[in-house]
């Protein structure tokens, strides 16, 4: 039996930037060298978002490195991938992002059990300034707590 190292893939500015509101599983359709350079590790989310094309949702500047092994065959690296979604699902989060400054952005590209490659997606609306302070603020005074705990 074989052991495959789990990959994750994190878009950790994202939580930073954006107030995130509720979190969606979807599926991607790739091609094989994709998945392959995928399983590598070899992949970036955190220029990507999500975008609806007739009626469907996809990833747009997603960053996929090409196979080093692929030969002609292989894939662009920034091309639009369709995520795999329910049609109620699809149709309701096109609904909340008419709503003004509201957008999907990708939380966290990982396969799961069964070899899937899933995005952990999120509908998010946009921090502003005052936010960001307050949440660098929390994280440095999370962080001077566990020192000063630490070396007691």
């Amino acid at each position: 039996m074989k052991i495959e190292k789990s990959v994750t893939i994190q878009n950790k500015r994202a939580r930073f930037e954006y107030e995130l509101l509720e979190q969606l599983e979807a599926g991607i359709v790739l091609t094989g060298t994709e998945i392959k350079s995928l399983r590598s590790s070899k992949a970036s989310i955190t220029e990507s978002f999500c975008q609806f094309i007739d009626g469907e949702l996809y990833i747009i500047n997603m960053m996929i490195d090409e196979y080093k092994l692929g030969t002609f065959y292989n894939h662009k690296t920034k091309r639009e991938r369709k995520l795999l979604l329910h049609r109620r699902e699809l149709q309701k989060w096109e609904r909340k992002l008419k709503d003004a400054g509201n957008t999907i952005v990708p939380l966290k590209l990982y396969i799961n059990e069964k070899g899937k490659a899933k995005l952990l997606i999120s509908l998010a609306r946009g921090k502003k300034l005052f936010d960001k302070r307050e949440s660098i603020k929390d994280r440095e005074n999370k962080r001077n707590l566990d020192r000063i705990l630490r070396e007691k």
